[in-house]
């Protein structure tokens, strides 16, 4: 392991850090960086997974500044079981991954916080201490992406809940016509036009009809 020191007596920072990248000078930074916050003590740093896990068992740290790439292995599937080694560490990811499906995979596996490595200094150390204080942390522009991501998803999900029937006749009430006009046109009964409004209602969970319109435009169902 290339540090492992534990600090003694009452200068001892309240949260501990554990570094984690096998690049030196990157750890270097982190370490000139966080330490700008005498609340921190970088109490271990490790240059491949292994060391990792070790520096996490032996010192349990408050915040585990995570690489997802370490001496040509990925982390990220790694992190459950960090956290489970140490259930109360708070784990920051700094990589150079930028893809919003590996930070949604970190997140989804226990990660506090997913930051990219060409942040400004001043965020990392703003990412520590949120993850630190029990937040959750995603860089701005990445959360954004992510935000896209999701939207997109939710939106398939519920055009993939209704049936083209029911999408039809969705789109005829958001339209304004009666269920006498949406069984005229599209030549089935009246009570079957209410029994797809009552299956379209309850799949949408919206209660009137100005509900129903809305939660299918916030869907993408309807333009």
């Amino acid at each position: 392991m290339d540090a492992d020191r534990v600090t003694s007596g009452e200068s001892t920072p309240q949260l501990t850090v554990v570094l984690a990248d096998d690049h030196l000078v990157v750890r270097a930074g982190m370490r000139l960086l966080l330490s700008q916050d005498p609340a921190f003590d970088i109490v271990a740093e490790s240059s491949t997974l292994p060391e990792t896990f070790l520096a996490v068992r032996r010192h349990h740290p408050s915040v585990l500044v995570l690489d997802l790439a370490i001496a040509g292995q990925s982390s990220l599937r790694s992190i459950p079981e960090l956290l489970e080694a140490s259930p109360h560490t708070r784990i920051l990811v700094l990589t150079m991954q930028g893809d919003p499906a590996f930070a949604r995979e970190a997140l989804r596996g226990g990660a506090a916080g997913y930051l990219l490595k060409e942040a400004a200094a001043e965020e990392l150390l703003g990412a520590a201490r949120q993850v630190a204080a029990g937040a959750t942390y995603v860089q701005p522009s990445l959360g954004a992406h992510l935000a896209v991501a999701d939207l997109a998803t939710s939106r398939a999900g519920a055009d993939d809940l209704l049936t083209a029937r029911e999408v039809e006749v969705l789109s005829l009430l958001a339209l304004g016509h009666t269920n006498q006009e949406i069984a005229g046109r599209l030549h089935i009964s009246v009570r079957t036009v209410e029994t797809h409004r009552a299956r379209i209602r309850d799949k949408l969970d919206a209660e009137t009809k100005a509900d129903l319109v809305m939660a299918a435009r916030e869907r993408g169902l309807l333009p």
